[in-house]
């Protein structure tokens, strides 16, 4: 059974005569009857009763038709999927991100790309800084979204944000009323830090070299937790301000001086094929980026 005899019987089928169906196919009419009758000697049914120079479609030729209809739903799919592939990639995306930026600006960025192209799968990773340059670079993810750069960077990286962190308070604190939080201001507080071996805790310790008379009582990798714990009391912290101002109700929020950059950037593997997906997604996330961060105070 041959896919040319398959088609000629649907398209007989469809347009009712041989010599509608070579015009469809474009080819002749003895070439579809050919095809026809080799179907028929293939199958061994009698797909169709000619009377008069009429073609009329047997019980055997109608059920036979709902099988191959059934056949060519899944061709028709392989059609889209192909076309879907040519203009988007491969028509999915996997972002691997650490948990900052997957619950502060990823959701708005997320909305905004469904919207254009809500037919393509999006799967989000959460992990740490190396995991997640780990998983772009062995290309399990396509995309990475990060607070600071790996040490140890297997990813190409690109620089999508750059705030100033601020200083997190409990409500009540002593130092709310300030415009501007210093080093000096956090002497004898006890403070929430980020863990050791994170790009930012360095960042953050560098800014303190001079006057560092805080109390370190606490570390987690996450701003989140840290705004958390601040707002309960237990101390206070510097944070990324796209992730204070997820908590602005619970606890206070100033800027800080020296200026500690909170920067975010994009991994993506070396070598990769040009994805189209990956492309128009980076452009939302640098433009979600720029509207959240403009919206910041100061």
């Amino acid at each position: 059974m041959k896919f040319k005899e398959i088609d000629a019987f649907r398209a007989v089928m469809r347009s009712g005569s041989m010599t509608a169906a070579a015009s469809e196919l474009y080819t002749s009419q003895p070439n579809v009857s050919r095809l026809i009758a080799q179907l028929e000697t293939t199958t061994g049914l009698t797909l169709f009763t000619r009377s008069a120079g009429r073609l009329t479609p047997t019980e055997e030729g109608l059920a036979f038709l709902r099988e191959v209809d059934r056949a060519f739903v899944g061709l028709d799919a392989l059609k889209d999927a192909a076309r879907n592939i040519r203009q988007f990639g491969k028509g999915r995306l996997r972002i691997a991100t650490v948990p900052s930026l997957a619950m502060t600006v990823l959701p708005t960025v997320l909305q905004h790309f469904h919207a254009d192209h809500p037919d393509v799968y999006v799967a989000m990773e959460t992990g740490s800084t190396q995991l997640v340059a780990d998983w772009v670079g062995s290309r399990y993810c396509d995309l990475g979204l990060v607070s600071y750069l790996p040490p140890a960077a297997v990813t190409e990286a690109q620089p999508i944000a750059d705030v100033a962190g601020c200083c997190v308070l409990p409500h009540g604190h002593r130092l709310a009323g300030l415009d501007v939080i210093t080093p000096a201001d956090l002497a004898g507080e006890s403070f929430i830090s980020m863990t050791h071996g994170d790009g930012l805790r360095a960042s953050i310790d560098a800014a303190f070299a001079d006057d560092d008379r805080r109390i370190m009582h606490f570390e987690t990798p996450y701003g989140a937790t840290i705004c958390r714990m601040v707002a309960l009391g237990m101390g206070v912290g510097i944070v990324n301000p796209l992730v204070a101002r997820m908590h602005g109700n619970d606890l206070v929020i100033r800027p800080f001086a020296p200026r500690i950059p909170f920067v975010s950037y994009l991994l993506l593997a070396r070598n990769r094929p040009a994805n189209v997906l990956v492309e128009r997604f980076n452009a939302r996330m640098i433009e979600v980026l720029a509207t959240e961060t403009g919206a910041l105070p100061g």
